[in-house]
C-alpha cells in the first residue's frame, strides 16, 4: 500500500468574509499551509492538530463521538475552514486531533473536491470537471 501525503493550504472563514465586509485587511486574515496532509480514507472529515485550529482562531461547534483505533472517543469539531488542496477549495468543519499529529484529509473533502489517491503513484488524481464530464452528481 502507498501513502498519500499532500500540501494543503487553510484558511479562516470568517476571517475572509469580513475581509468581503471591509472590516479586516486581508493581511490580518489568518491562514497556513502543511505539507504533511495525510489522505486517509478511513477519516470521515478534515481533521486538524489542536495548534493548527489554534492558530487559525476557528470556532467550536460541538463535541461528538468518534471511532478511532483506540475505540470511541470524545472529539470536538470546529467549523469554517477554507480548504484548499491541489487548485481546488471548500469550506469544511473539522475534527480536532491530538498535538504532534499530522492532518488527516477524510472522504468528504476529498469527495467533495472530486480528488481520488493514487496509491501507486502516491498523489491525489483530479477527477474531471469541464462541459463534457464532472465528478459533481444530482
Amino acid at each position: 500500500m502507498g501513502k498519500v501525503t499532500v500540501r494543503i493550504v487553510l484558511t479562516n472563514l470568517e476571517d475572509s468574509l469580513l475581509v468581503d465586509r471591509g472590516i479586516l485587511s486581508p493581511q490580518e486574515v489568518r491562514s497556513l499551509e502543511s505539507d504533511r496532509a495525510i489522505v486517509d480514507t478511513g477519516a470521515t472529515r478534515l481533521c486538524l492538530p489542536a495548534a493548527l485550529v489554534r492558530q487559525l482562531g476557528l470556532r467550536f461547534q460541538r463535541e461528538l463521538n468518534v471511532k478511532t483505533a483506540a475505540g470511541i472517543r470524545k472529539g470536538r469539531l470546529f467549523r469554517g475552514a477554507i480548504l484548499r488542496v491541489e487548485g481546488r477549495d471548500g469550506i469544511f468543519d473539522c475534527l480536532e486531533l491530538p498535538d504532534g499529529t499530522d492532518p488527516l484529509l477524510g472522504v468528504i473533502p476529498l469527495e467533495t473536491l472530486g480528488l481520488e489517491p493514487d496509491l501507486r503513484r502516491q498523489q491525489l488524481r483530479l477527477l474531471p470537471m469541464n462541459e463534457e464530464e464532472t465528478y459533481e452528481t444530482a
